[in-house]
């Protein structure tokens, strides 16, 4: 085992064990979620939650996800968003004031609608990445946000991870990652949640593990 990996591994453990202690629901969570088990009830969700997340404090969008839910007719079916869509705006807007986002979940039901859910879970099983970047609002990060929520083997390589990357000699975050997953058994979207978890609970502390 190289001391990149060593370091890397270390810190991990660390991690793994503050965020197991404090949020081990989330862990069991992203463990559980499988990818061909996906509805159009969790696709609707989970892209939402990752628009509205975009830009935004995680704890900050958990404190009115509930309301932006019912909002959407707590994610019935792409129709029942689609037939309403007039009044889940004004109604997602009173507590989200992004016409944007809003609009983009609205805009995703309506493609839903429009395709049919087992064709669009057809074309994502088979090009999650390419399938996922084609909705409005997902970009080349949050694509990799969503992917992980969706239950696909990939991290999101946003700043935090990145920065840890580089501090931990690795060139980027899937990588980290990767290397995490391959020596822990653990899946990469799972050390993906713990390593962001860690960094966004502790506020930098990880630089002292990084550099021990």
């Amino acid at each position: 085992m190289s001391g990149q990996t060593v370091v890397a591994a270390a810190t991990y453990s660390r991690a793994r064990e503050f965020v197991k202690a404090h949020f081990n629901h989330e862990i069991i969570w992203q463990g559980a979620v499988r990818t061909s088990d996906i509805t159009e009830s969790d696709f609707l969700r989970e892209a939402a939650w990752v628009i509205f997340c975009s830009g935004f404090r995680e704890r900050t969008l958990r404190r009115h996800f509930s309301y932006l839910s019912l909002s959407f007719c707590d994610w019935e079916s792409a129709k029942v968003i689609s037939e309403n869509a007039a009044a889940c705006r004004t109604a997602a807007l009173a507590a989200f004031n992004n016409q944007r986002k809003v609009n983009a979940v609205i805009e995703i039901a309506r493609r839903i609608v429009r395709v049919g859910f087992p064709t669009l879970k057809d074309d994502f099983l088979s090009k999650p990445i390419e399938v996922l970047q084609t909705l409005p609002y997902i970009g080349p990060i949050t694509v990799f946000h969503l992917a992980k929520n969706l239950g696909l083997p990939v991290a999101k390589p946003d700043r935090h991870l990145q920065r840890l990357a580089v501090a931990l000699s690795y060139p980027d975050a899937h990588l980290l990652c990767q290397d995490i997953a391959t020596l822990t058994g653990d899946p990469p979207q799972v050390v993906d949640l713990i390593f962001w978890r860690y960094l966004a609970e502790t506020q930098g502390r990880w630089q002292s593990y990084a550099e021990a």
